[in-house]
């Protein structure tokens, strides 16, 4: 397999996992206006599932301490390269608790917003907005002082589904083109929402809450259903992020790169707009990365540390976004329940009618 240059793999991890988590946003503050500022919950959701559950579950079929006596998260370095070292023989099996722990991960995610739409029916804007943000901050404390989950302020190491191609630079590889296509998969699957009935359901209840509901539309009902396939999705880039770095520190994820950076990449290409969000995903890890591969060029330059520009840089786009372009880079257009064609044949036959 051809090992792709570290700076690629870079930009392709870093757009895939931000598309993926940008997506979910959108399809609950673009498409009906939620104010979620708790996308870290199931960001974090899915990392602890990566975490806790498949090492557990192959380390008692290995015979190896699990978790009962709380043993798992103390020995964790030595039961998992164990692990490890038995997927490296066995690709189906690896495929197979990769394939499993992402189900599982969209499936406790999905629970999750399920559990967040009880305040969601309560409260609105602000209220709403501080409430999920809370959940997020909660999640994160009980993972970093409850060692058993995984492994609190020490973290623990994630087992990898991908080992089984080979180390270094093949494994990684492997793991940024399988993600990319995950994001392929999640870009897809929010296109064809979009254009759903279901789809403009949403943005109807957006635009004119009151009139969807005076037409029998079940506003708790559709709000429910948004924020479990948004947290869904999200605990899916969690895991995956999990899988990829192999290893899990609740610390690490912040509400910077989890929250604010997808609200920033998503003001940046369009809100409620999916083409948008991958030009404004795509065009912040650019950015990002440039940072990062020429910060030494940089210093000469800026009078600041170059490790604070790219933070600098998202308030800067935010701000100017709100400024000079609230609509973003590429705004949402109208979209049609039928193909304009179809529409066109429609009209004639009205008109041949009258």
């Amino acid at each position: 397999m051809i090992e792709l240059p570290p700076t690629v793999l870079q930009i392709i991890l870093n757009f895939s996992i931000g598309l993926i988590v940008t997506v979910s946003l959108n399809i609950e503050v673009g498409f009906l206006n939620l104010p979620q500022f708790g996308r870290l919950l199931a960001v974090l959701t899915g990392a602890i599932v990566a975490a806790a559950v498949p090492g557990r579950i192959l380390a008692a079929y290995m015979g190896l301490p699990w978790g009962a006596d709380y043993a798992y998260h103390l020995y964790n370095f030595g039961i998992v390269a164990q692990i490890n070292n038995m997927l490296c023989e066995n690709p189906g099996l690896s495929l197979g608790i990769l394939v499993f722990t992402l189900m599982l991960a969209a499936l406790v995610g999905g629970a999750v917003g399920y559990l967040c739409a009880y305040p969601a029916l309560r409260l609105k804007e602000a209220y709403l907005g501080i409430t999920l943000l809370a959940f997020g901050e909660l999640l994160m404390t009980i993972a970093w002082n409850y060692d058993p989950l995984v492994g609190g302020t020490m973290g623990v190491w994630v087992v990898d589904p991908f080992r089984f191609v080979g180390a270094g630079g093949t494994r990684f590889t492997f793991a940024a083109l399988f993600i990319f296509m995950v994001a392929i998969v999640v870009y897809v699957y929010a296109e064809l929402l979009a254009r759903s009935p279901f789809g403009r359901v949403l943005k109807a209840v957006r635009d004119a809450e009151v009139a969807a509901s005076v037409y029998g539309k079940d506003i708790v009902k559709i709000r429910t259903q948004t924020l479990i396939i948004g947290g869904s999705i999200a605990a899916v880039a969690g895991a995956l992020w999990a899988f990829f770095t192999g290893s899990m520190k609740a610390a690490t994820y912040t509400r910077l790169t989890w929250t604010f950076w997808p609200w920033a990449f998503m003001m940046l290409g369009g809100i409620g707009n999916n083409l948008g969000i991958l030009v404004g995903v795509f065009l912040y890890t650019i950015s990002r990365t440039a940072i990062i591969l020429y910060k030494g060029s940089i210093s000469a330059i800026i009078p600041i540390d170059p490790e604070w520009l790219e933070y600098i840089m998202i308030g800067l786009v935010i701000v100017a976004v709100v400024l000079f372009r609230p609509q973003g880079i590429i705004p949402e257009k109208p979209t049609l329940a039928l193909p304009k064609q179809r529409l066109k044949a429609v009209l004639e036959e009205l008109g041949k009618e009258k």
